[in-house]
């Protein structure tokens, strides 16, 4: 996907590239309403169980790390895509509410890793069935639509099969 650019002179208003090929706008504008009808079904989900969707989000990245990978302020800030300060309030807000703990890392004293506590793996636990039900629900016309847009194709719904 191309990167906006920043015109000369003008670093507050990126210019995008032109692409060679044509773009489906529909498929495009259709992912992206599947991706917010999800996030905005996360997000009440995370409300109903009593926490606010981005300390879901935390416990989530914390959990789901890749293996080998340590659950520093770092890497949850990069998982999550937040800035550095920005990883550590949420945190902050998270063993507050009793869902994370700090730990000193055994090898290395300094490194600090944050890890569930029991209360935060059961909220996770049924946000995550939650959503795996969601997902079984929409998931078919999200990867559709995707499907589409990688395929080149329009994104738009087949007539059903007289046949």
């Amino acid at each position: 996907m191309p990167r906006p650019v920043s015109k000369p002179g003008s670093p507050a208003k990126p210019v995008f590239p032109r692409s060679s090929g044509s773009l489906d706008y529909q498929a495009l504008a259709e992912f992206r309403y599947q991706i917010r009808k999800f996030l905005n079904f996360s997000q009440e989900a995370a409300r109903a169980a009593g926490i606010d969707p981005q300390q879901h989000q935390l416990l989530l990245a914390v959990r789901g790390l890749p293996e080998g990978a340590k659950p520093s302020v770092r890497t949850l800030a990069e998982r999550l895509q937040i800035r550095h300060h920005s990883a550590v309030e949420l945190i902050d807000r998270c063993v507050t509410h009793g869902l994370v703990e700090r730990r000193r890392d055994g090898s290395d004293r300094r490194q600090v890793t944050i890890h569930l506590t029991p209360k935060g793996e059961r909220v996770l636990s049924e946000l995550s069935l939650h959503h795996r039900d969601e997902l079984r629900q929409a998931g078919p016309e999200l990867a559709r639509v995707l499907q589409a847009i990688i395929n080149g194709g329009n994104g738009r719904r087949r007539a059903p099969s007289t046949k």
